[in-house]
């Protein structure tokens, strides 16, 4: 199965709209110390990109139709949006009851694992910054279209599961990949 036009106009968005959902601009804008971690993070979202094409191909993704011309600067325009939008409803769930859970079970599980003394407010910053960049990706990438795709329950399938479990490797990958950016740069 191909994607429609519109599929992969919201692929675009989504590629430029990872970077202001980390960044706030364009990765091609931001300062770090090593390119290195720029190659990867590109690498890896590359990967991420061409797994979730193969989702939408499966939940037969079909975003509404799209009568006006795309420039480059309605795909930025709308790329930013997009990441905005993953971003605040990120952190309604970051701060919603359940999220809180999650990160105090992260942090007791850190705490459990050492024997050394924990910076406890580090390790509670970190765990919020990797939930909320992994939920904005996911927000971004699968939840819209889950909304706008004709056989999303094909995700509970053997072949969903399969592209599921790659996805959630590779966003986890981007998301470390970008927080090594973020902390090795300078804004």
């Amino acid at each position: 199965m191909k994607l429609s036009k519109e599929s992969k106009i919201k692929v675009l968005e989504n590629f430029y709209g990872i970077d202001y959902t980390f960044f706030g601009k364009s990765v091609n804008k931001v300062d770090t110390c090593c390119p290195i971690f720029i190659e990867e993070y590109m690498s890896v979202k590359g990967a991420l990109l061409s797994l979730v094409v193969e989702m939408y191909k499966l939940m037969n993704y079909s975003p509404k139709l799209i009568s006006e011309k795309v420039t480059k600067k309605v795909l930025f325009e709308s790329a930013i949006k997009r990441a905005k939008k993953a971003r605040r409803e990120s952190k309604k769930l970051v701060t919603s009851k359940m999220g809180r859970n999650s990160v105090k079970s992260k942090l007791v599980e850190s705490i459990q694992g050492s024997e050394e003394k924990v910076n406890v407010e580090k390790i509670v910053q970190e765990e919020i910054r990797r939930k909320s960049f992994s939920l904005a990706v996911d927000s971004m990438l699968i939840g819209s279209a889950i909304t706008e795709s004709k056989d999303y329950k094909k995700l509970n399938e053997f072949r969903g599961k399969i592209l599921e479990d790659a996805y959630k490797i590779l966003r986890n990958q981007l998301v470390e990949s970008a927080m090594s950016i973020l902390d090795n740069g300078s804004y």
